[in-house]
């Protein structure tokens, strides 16, 4: 077996920082930035390598679908997740409360592998409409793994009701001195700005499942 890379070391080093640090696993970006590569297509080269070579899995349909075989035996087990609606404009997120949240009570749930989920609680999913995430890899149709929190950190991708428009969307979320700036991933799209009192977090994306045509 050929020696594993400097750079293929700092990869798992930096993979395994992110899911302490975050609780979920870093996208292709991430590993980019984090490890000052030059292209996400060098790693994706490495990651295949890793791959091959037994340090990492990947799903491959799943976005941040980066698991280590080591943190856990039970990493290839499925769990299901409720299914709740759709984020685009228009309808609130029809989030289950703790005394209500029933997976069987779903009309339609989906199989995610143990990994994404952890030990959170409250877990649900939503198919995205729309192109305003393209460049975070969220196209049209996909589905976004989400965890029911009302906070996120600074540059956190967010599901967002905004009270007085009476719109959901998904954005990434910057909270500023006298106001909230929703950015979308998105160069040809506009930033949304709100007042504190206007936004309401409905949840924060986990991972995202590929929808394959």
């Amino acid at each position: 077996m050929k020696k594993t890379s400097d750079k293929q070391k700092r990869i798992i080093r930096f993979i395994e920082r992110f899911l302490v640090d975050k609780g979920y696993p870093p996208s292709i970006r991430d590993i980019q930035a984090g490890c000052n590569i030059s292209s996400t297509s060098v790693v994706d080269y490495n990651l295949k390598i890793l791959e091959e070579r037994g340090y990492i899995r990947r799903h491959a349909d799943v976005s941040r679908g980066i698991t280590l075989p080591t943190r856990t035996s039970d990493s290839d087990s499925l769990v299901p997740v409720p299914v709740i609606g759709m984020i685009a404009a228009g309808e609130p997120i029809p989030v289950p409360t703790p005394d209500t949240w029933d997976v069987a009570s779903v009309s339609e749930t989906m199989e995610v592998p143990r990994e994404l989920i952890r030990s959170r609680d409250s877990v649900y999913a939503l198919r995205v409409k729309g192109m305003s995430m393209v460049d975070a890899l969220i196209n049209d149709g996909d589905i976004v793994l989400m965890q029911n929190v009302n906070a996120v950190e600074n540059g956190e991708m967010a599901a967002v009701w905004l009270r007085t428009e009476k719109e959901a969307t998904l954005k990434k979320v910057y909270v500023e001195s006298d106001r909230i700036r929703l950015q979308p991933a998105n160069e040809q799209m506009q930033p949304i700005y709100a007042d504190h009192d206007n936004v309401e977090i409905q949840g924060r994306v986990i991972a995202v499942v590929r929808q394959v045509p």
